[in-house]
C-alpha cells in the first residue's frame, strides 16, 4: 500500500513540468495590455486635456472636503482660478460665450460710430463665427478707378481704427471690385486695383496707431461678388472694401496632424 502511494506521489510531481509557461503567458498578456494603453494615451485630445487641466487645478486649490466636479461650462471666475499661486500656468480653456459677447459689443460700437453711413446703406456691419465684418462701399472711400483714399473718407476709417487699435484681434482688409475690366498704367487689372485699395486702408490704420503686425491686405478683384454684376446696383454693391476683425488669434490655432 505504501509503495502504491509513493508511486502516485512521484507521478503527481512530474504531471506538469511546464507550469511556468502559465505565469509567463500571463506576464506577456499584461505587457501587451500595457503597451496598448500607452499607445492610446499617446494621442492627446486637446479638449479633454483642457478639462483635465482645469480639474487638477480645482482639486489642488479646493480643500479635501470639497467635491471635484468636471464641467465643460467654465465661468469667468473659474478662468481666473486656472493660474496657480506658485506661478505655474496651465492651458486655459476658452470661454466662447464671453468672447462672443465681447465681439458683439465691439460690433455695436462700430455700428454707432458709423450710424449715418449705415442708415444710408453705404456701410454694413455683420458678425459671424469668423468675427466682425465692416463692409464699406468703395464710392465712400475712392474715386472711380483710383486707390488713393478720398479726403472725406478718413472720418469713417478713423472711427473704425479708434475702436480696433487697442484690441488684440487680427485685422484682414479685403478689396473687391465689379467685373468691369480696367487697364491703366497703375492698374493693369482689377487684381491690382483691389489690392492697392486694401493697402491704402491698411496704411491709414497704421497711421492711426493700429499695430502693423495685426494687419493684412488682400485683393480679390471681381472674383467674390455678393450681388449680380448684371445690374448697376449689383456692380455698385460689389465695389467694396471689407474690414474683417477676426475672432480667433491665428497664432493660437492648434494644428491637427494629417493622418
Amino acid at each position: 500500500m505504501s509503495k502504491r502511494r509513493r508511486r502516485r506521489n512521484d507521478d503527481s510531481s512530474s504531471d506538469n513540468p511546464d507550469r511556468w509557461l502559465v505565469s509567463y503567458a500571463d506576464f506577456i498578456t499584461l505587457l501587451f495590455a500595457f503597451f496598448i494603453v500607452m499607445y492610446a494615451v499617446s494621442s492627446v485630445n486637446e479638449g479633454k486635456y483642457q478639462e483635465l487641466s482645469y480639474s487638477l487645478v480645482t482639486a489642488f486649490k479646493n480643500t479635501a472636503s470639497e467635491s471635484l466636479v468636471l464641467s465643460t461650462e467654465v465661468t469667468p471666475i473659474q478662468l481666473q482660478q486656472l493660474k496657480l499661486n506658485n506661478g505655474i500656468e496651465l492651458l486655459e480653456p476658452v470661454n466662447k460665450v464671453e468672447k462672443r459677447e465681447k465681439m458683439r459689443g465691439m460690433a455695436r460700437t462700430i455700428l454707432d460710430a458709423l450710424e449715418p453711413l449705415v442708415r444710408d446703406g453705404q456701410v454694413r456691419v455683420t458678425q459671424s463665427a469668423l468675427g466682425i465684418t465692416v463692409e464699406i462701399n468703395a464710392s465712400v472711400l475712392f474715386s472711380p478707378g483710383q486707390a488713393k483714399l478720398a479726403d472725406n473718407s478718413s472720418v469713417a476709417l478713423q472711427a473704425v481704427a479708434k475702436i480696433i487699435k487697442d484690441q488684440e484681434h487680427e485685422i484682414q482688409v479685403e478689396g473687391h471690385t465689379d467685373n468691369f475690366p480696367i487697364s491703366t498704367d497703375n492698374f493693369p487689372s482689377n487684381w491690382e486695383l483691389s489690392t492697392a485699395r486694401a493697402s491704402s486702408v491698411v496704411r491709414l490704420f497704421i497711421e492711426q496707431g493700429v499695430d502693423a503686425s495685426r494687419l493684412t491686405a488682400i485683393g480679390y478683384g471681381e472674383n467674390r461678388p455678393i450681388e449680380s454684376n448684371e445690374s448697376t446696383e449689383g456692380r455698385k454693391r460689389n465695389r467694396r472694401v471689407a474690414i474683417m476683425i477676426l475672432s480667433a488669434d491665428p497664432d493660437k490655432i492648434t494644428e491637427l496632424p494629417i493622418d
